[in-house]
């Protein structure tokens, strides 16, 4: 692996940490795609550091424990903001 992706995979990981940011936001960052902070950090960072990778890993199970939550508040938000600007 060389210097420049070991960089990359360490500041995400260290971002990721620090905000507890999903997948796309932390893509979105970086500008780089999805799969890639996927690759990086399910495979590369496990290379790199295996002590933050299982950090991460609970980060990732939080995520997903409350992706259902999320999703229906944006839902719900979003019903509101349609409801407000039928009625004006």
């Amino acid at each position: 692996m060389n210097k420049e992706i070991i960089k990359r995979v360490e500041e995400e990981a260290e971002y990721l940490v620090k905000t507890k940011k999903t997948i796309r936001e932390i893509a979105k960052k970086f500008k780089i795609s999805k799969s890639t902070v996927h690759k990086d950090m399910k495979e590369r960072l496990k290379e790199i550091d295996l002590k933050k990778y299982h950090i991460i890993q609970n980060i990732f199970q939080e995520h997903i424990e409350i992706r259902h939550i999320l999703g229906g508040q944006s839902t719900k938000t979003k019903y509101l903001h349609i409801k407000q600007n039928n009625e004006r």
